[in-house]
């Protein structure tokens, strides 16, 4: 029998319902699983055992009477500790920030999944404040990677990536501000979806604004669909929200991609260097699509480089995430995070503004681009995770974490849905993701 880590979370239910296994059996061996690869990994900020076993029994009882709470009853997740989840503190990596407090409010995304009866094993790792593309913080020590412990497992939802790669909860919460949720899926290997912007309501709002998204990990789409189909929808709390959603994510998956209009640009017009290892393994997967009866076509989005207006916007949000923090938190951050909200500290109203401006012609640009092609499809990455612990490859000459990740962030400044999928490993052994973007509401094609 496939061990009960090793099943998706659509299985898990298929399970429950008949009678083979239950939410406590469950329950049980992924905190065995989370607990025997924490030392290794470091996944998690903490594990509440206790919690998770009273919730897998209350919902076997209710599988018992016929009777599930809703779609995810008895389900594993996890909760990246950028998300609220109400019992216990949410430190987002930081020593900055104070432990007491009364904690009894869940984030939305969190809210919906307790209302379907999902299984809370815990809160996973982040970089502090969820700053840069890898997992490491002063509050809780390096992520690692699940492939080479002494590689980085990417970031900043990293942990969450982590544990569902090794089978620590088939599904995870994470966030994603610049490619937070598609970089770990593409080092760890697992599936990773930025959703439209507003589809997954936040609360409380990001300092990181209309760039910041909820979305979630998975080992495959139809477990993110599922997930999507609970924590989408509006919420009071959140201003941004789009209203509700029209049919259902899960039934999407139903179309297949023939006849789908695939734009598949490799390098961004050459803008990019991408690893040969990665570039075989995507285009592979690319010829894939078109064997499953996708049009595709060798062609490039006009992404004229927009780093610098992202650096303004993202520098300035974390600019004002520490902006009232006294002497002693200043001296306990990341000294990484330290030095770009000193840089955010110095734009102007108008620096930002046009930084706006940026954004909004590179959106335009893509809209238009969307009209011809139905999906964009890149690497998530040009390159496999490197060294645990550090910002950037050695090497490589650039010197903050969007200087590798090209492909993530333009997509967070459009607020298009983007996924991370799995298409195989590079020559160490590495896994390898290939990023699909479509146009924004169209997470459905994406899925």
């Amino acid at each position: 029998m496939t061990e009960l880590t090793e099943l998706t979370a659509v299985q898990l239910l298929d399970g429950y319902r008949k009678g083979d296994f239950s939410p406590v059996e469950a329950t049980r061996t992924t905190l065995e699983r989370a607990n025997r690869i924490q030392p290794a990994v470091n996944a998690f900020v903490r594990l509440n055992e206790d919690d998770a076993l009273t919730r897998a029994r209350e919902s076997e009882e209710r599988w018992r009477r016929g009777e599930p709470a809703g779609l995810l009853d008895g389900v594993p997740v996890t909760v990246k500790d950028i998300l609220l989840l109400r019992g216990g503190p949410t430190l987002k990596g930081s020593r900055a920030i104070s432990e007491k407090g009364r904690w009894d409010e869940d984030a939305p995304s969190v809210a919906r999944l307790r209302e379907h009866g999902a299984v809370f094993l815990g809160k996973t790792t982040t970089p502090e404040f969820g700053w840069k593309g890898v997992t490491d913080s002063p509050l809780s020590g390096v992520t690692r990677n699940p492939y080479d412990v002494s590689r980085t497992a990417g970031g900043s939802s990293g942990g969450a990536a982590a544990a569902v790669a090794l089978g620590a909860g088939p599904l995870a919460l994470g966030t994603d501000g610049g490619g937070s949720v598609r970089i770990p899926a593409s080092f760890c290997g697992t599936f990773g979806l930025k959703p439209t912007y507003g589809r997954v309501p936040l609360y409380p709002a990001s300092a990181f604004g209309t760039l910041a998204h909820v979305g979630p990990l998975s080992r495959d789409a139809a477990d993110a669909a599922l997930l999507m189909d609970v924590i989408s929808g509006p919420d009071a709390r959140d201003w941004s929200a789009l209203g509700p959603v029209t049919g259902s994510f899960t039934g999407a998956l139903r179309g297949g991609v023939h006849g789908l209009r695939v734009a598949y640009s490799p390098s961004l017009g050459g803008q990019v260097a991408v690893r040969p290892g990665v570039a075989a393994v995507v285009r592979r997967a690319v010829e894939g699509l078109a064997g499953l009866g996708a049009y595709v076509s060798e062609t490039d989005p006009d992404l004229t480089e927009p780093l610098d207006a992202f650096h303004v916007l993202w520098f300035s949000g974390a600019a004002r995430v520490t902006q009232h923090f006294g002497p002693h938190q200043r001296e306990v951050l990341d000294p990484g995070l330290r030095e770009i909200c000193a840089l955010g500290a110095r734009f102007s109203a108008l620096d930002y503004l046009a930084a706006v401006d940026v954004r909004m012609e590179l959106g335009r640009r893509m809209g238009g681009f969307h009209e011809s092609y139905d999906v964009l499809v890149t690497p998530t990455l040009p390159i496999t995770a490197f060294e645990a612990g550090a910002e950037v490859p050695k090497g490589s000459g650039h010197r903050r974490w969007t200087g590798w990740t090209p492909f993530t962030y333009p997509f967070n400044m459009t607020q298009q849905p983007a996924a991370s999928v799995p298409v195989g490993v590079d020559g160490d052994g590495l896994p390898v993701g290939l990023q699909v973007v479509a146009a924004r509401h169209r997470d459905d094609v994406v899925l």
